[in-house]
C-alpha cells in the first residue's frame, strides 16, 4: 500500500473510533444550543465594546469596569455551561488520541520509545 492510501485507512478507522464520534455530536450540540450562541455572542459584543472604549482617548473609566464585570460573567457562564465543558472534554480525549498516534507512527519512524511517562496508558507506546 502506498503511504497516502494507508493514512486514508487509517482516517476512516479514526473516523469510526468512539472518541470521535463523541466529539462530532458535542460539536452539533454546541452549534445548536441557542442559549450558549447567544452568551458567546453578547461575549463577543463585550469585547468589542471594551476594545472601543479602551481607544477613547476620554476613557469612561466606570464604563471600562462595567464591561469588564459583564464580560467576566459571561466567560464564566460560558466555560461553566454543560455544553461547552462537554465540547472541551471531547476535544481533549482525541487530541490525546491523535497525539498517541502520532507518537506511534514516530516510533515507528525513529525507532526510539518515547522518553517520559505521562501515566495516561492511551497516550503511551508502551513501557514493558
Amino acid at each position: 500500500m502506498e503511504i497516502f492510501e494507508l493514512a486514508a485507512e487509517l482516517g476512516r478507522k479514526l473516523k469510526d473510533d468512539k472518541r470521535l464520534i463523541a466529539l462530532e455530536e458535542a460539536k452539533k450540540a454546541y452549534e445548536g444550543d441557542r442559549s450558549l450562541q447567544k452568551l458567546m455572542i453578547e461575549y463577543e459584543v463585550q469585547q468589542k465594546a471594551m476594545q472601543n472604549e479602551v481607544a477613547k482617548s476620554d476613557r469612561d473609566m466606570q464604563m471600562i469596569e462595567a464591561i469588564q464585570r459583564r464580560t467576566d460573567e459571561l466567560y464564566t457562564l460560558i466555560i461553566e455551561h454543560p455544553v461547552f465543558t462537554e465540547l472541551n472534554r471531547t476535544q481533549s480525549e482525541v487530541n490525546e488520541l491523535m497525539n498517541a498516534v502520532n507518537q506511534t507512527i514516530m516510533t515507528q519512524i525513529t525507532g526510539e520509545e518515547p522518553s517520559g511517562c505521562t501515566h495516561n496508558c492511551s497516550t503511551c507506546g508502551g513501557c514493558h
